[in-house]
């Protein structure tokens, strides 16, 4: 996410109005956030984590695993688009809208060199303000994910296997990191 655009307080309804000119907008707290298109290896690496979630969620049909850039609005002057998110079923089924599903089960960043600031702070304090489970930020170049909760000071740093766990029932979602890594990067 890239540096603000301007220093006035913007709305989610002046986001919506703006040209599709494939930069993505988000505000956070009515702060203008403008990113270019994700590089291929972004790219890469949030459908790599999209195929993983999905078919994890789709077997133990416990949330509904969405790609960006569907919006995620938290009032007049908040709208991000996660790379990757969970939200909850509604009555068995992928909820229609964002205001049908109104809260996350999980937040995922892929780190851009553009989007450091943005994700691990200004995103990072909205998700844990808004309660989201967990946030994770995956840090391809550093081969890590940072995984935050709501209350955290400071993020738990997962170099090997990542582990989701959205119904303690369940057995986890589990990521062989390394695997992962090598897959996205091709190395």
């Amino acid at each position: 996410m890239g540096m603000p655009a301007t220093h006035r307080t913007w709305t989610v309804d002046e986001v919506w109005a703006l040209p599709d000119d494939g930069n993505r907008y988000e505000i956070v707290d009515g702060e203008l956030f403008v990113t270019p298109a994700p590089t291929w290896r972004h790219g890469d690496a949030a459908a790599e984590l999209h195929l993983r979630l999905a078919t994890y969620a789709s077997i133990h049909q416990v949330a509904h695993i969405k790609v960006a850039p569907p919006d995620v609005v938290y009032g007049k002057h908040t709208m991000v688009q996660p790379d990757l998110f969970a939200v909850p079923l509604v009555e068995g089924r992928k909820p229609r809208t964002w205001e049908e599903a109104g809260r996350l089960l999980l937040a995922v960043e892929v780190l851009s060199p553009g989007t450091v600031r943005a994700d691990r702070e200004v995103k990072r304090r909205l998700y844990q303000r808004q309660r989201a489970p967990e946030y994770w930020i995956v840090d391809v170049d550093a081969r890590l994910v940072e995984r935050w909760r709501p209350d955290d000071g400071s993020p738990e740093i997962l170099t090997a296997r990542l582990e989701w766990r959205p119904d303690p029932d369940l057995a986890p979602f589990e990521l062989d990191l390394v695997r992962y890594v090598a897959e996205v990067t091709g190395e």
